[in-house]
């Protein structure tokens, strides 16, 4: 029985042994080769899950493996998460809350929103801007204009950023006044306002602006002071506003005629059978789209809201009520900073297209009446499939459409 207990004995320090000689030997030839190539040894794919290391290797080749090593421990423990490529094994971040188009990267690199602050080609980057105005008025301009605008832009202070956008393609011919040079011009021939605006106003790039004024080329400013406008339209709460209109220059609406007895109004009177509610359009929550001022929040929404196709804007003023909640306390006209409408029909008479007999104008007009009512079926028919979708009953959805008689 006592023969047995002995090899096995014998065959455990004979395991020993061999193991303690494997370990020193493995020691030494560690010590004889401490820079052998990562690249000579297989490695296990899962260890090394989504890292060329022979890139690693050929980028920093004065480095130890010790110190390669280090360095792919310290990328793993920083890393946010990595998709790797079938293709060429890169490493690819993806961050599904990132803007569309911009999962691969780290978010701490993206800038989501811009500026239409002129920057130096020189200097510092931090150096560049010593006022960064807090307002953007922008003209829809032709140059048989320009002296009424000249005037405009002279009632604005150096908070605001100019922007002019030439319908007649001729830009430079404003070089002669000091303020031009500073002003942003955009120029597109045969143009309006609000085509301009859906392609050159994103909310994403008027962000930094608190108040974004979209006023026509025509507009007398002698009553109007805009720094005591912003303070009226802050102090009244409006998102939605405009300068009231001197009642004898051919008003269409009650709502935009200049009150003297208040600072702002949000309601009027109109003719009988023209409001359905006295708290709905033309009534109230109504501006008209010839001088509107629009908040940063508020402008968001109307930007989203303007039709790619349909340019003159004719229909929004009736809708932008959708913009901001509730819209008869926040859509108003501030009656003590006041403007003069000329009615110059400049766009209509010199870009126009006469044809069949009839003035280039008269063709406008047309185009206008038509994009109102398409704009007032797609506002309809939009809203309809959005309670169907919903599971509501729409047979008691009336809309509020309103076509010029």
């Amino acid at each position: 029985m006592g023969i047995p207990l002995r090899r096995k004995t014998n065959e455990t320090m004979r395991l020993l042994i061999t193991t303690f000689a494997g370990i020193i030997f493995g020691f030494f030839l560690g010590v004889s080769f401490p820079t052998i190539s990562l690249t000579k040894m297989n490695f296990p794919s899962s260890l090394f899950p989504s890292i060329d290391i022979t890139y690693i290797e050929d980028k920093y080749s004065g480095l130890s493996t010790e110190a390669l090593l280090d360095a792919f421990n310290t990328f793993k423990a920083n890393k946010v998460m990595s998709v790797p490529s079938s293709k060429d094994n890169e490493t690819k971040i993806w961050i599904p809350t990132n803007p569309r188009g911009a999962e691969r990267l780290p978010p701490d690199i993206i800038e989501s929103e811009s500026d239409l602050y002129p920057r130096r080609l020189w200097g510092q980057p931090s150096e560049d801007l010593t006022i960064k105005p807090k307002y953007l008025v922008t003209f829809t301009v032709g140059i048989s204009q320009k002296y009424n605008i000249d005037a405009a832009v002279k009632k604005f202070s150096e908070n605001f950023t100019i922007m002019l956008f030439h319908y007649d393609g001729q830009a430079s011919a404003w070089d002669e006044f000091e303020w031009s040079k500073r002003a942003i011009h955009v120029s597109v021939r045969k143009q309006t306002k609000w085509w301009y605006a859906k392609r050159f106003l994103h909310p994403d790039i008027v962000a930094p602006y608190d108040y974004i004024f979209m006023w026509d080329e025509d507009l007398g400013v002698e009553h109007f002071d805009a720094e005591e406008y912003i303070k009226l339209v802050r102090k009244h709460g409006l998102e939605i506003s405009q300068p009231g209109l001197e009642p004898n220059s051919g008003l269409t609406w009650a709502m935009t005629r200049k009150r003297d007895d208040t600072e702002v109004h949000k309601v009027t009177e109109e003719r009988p059978g023209w409001c359905t509610d006295p708290h709905l359009p033309p009534c109230a929550a109504f501006v008209e789209i010839m001088a509107t001022v629009f908040s940063r929040n508020a402008w968001r929404c109307a930007w989203h809201m303007i039709q790619n196709d349909l340019v003159h804007g004719w229909g929004l003023d009736f809708a932008l009520r959708r913009c901001v909640e509730p819209p008869h306390e926040k859509i108003g006209v501030v009656d003590a900073q006041w403007i003069v409408h000329q009615g110059v029909p400049s766009l209509g008479n010199q870009q126009g297209h006469a044809e069949g007999g009839r003035a280039p104008w008269e063709g406008v007009r047309e185009r206008c009446r038509k994009e109102w009512a398409m704009f007032q079926d797609r506002m309809a028919d939009a809203e309809t499939a959005y309670f169907k979708a919903m599971g509501m009953n729409t047979s008691n959805l009336i809309a509020h459409k309103w076509i010029e008689s």
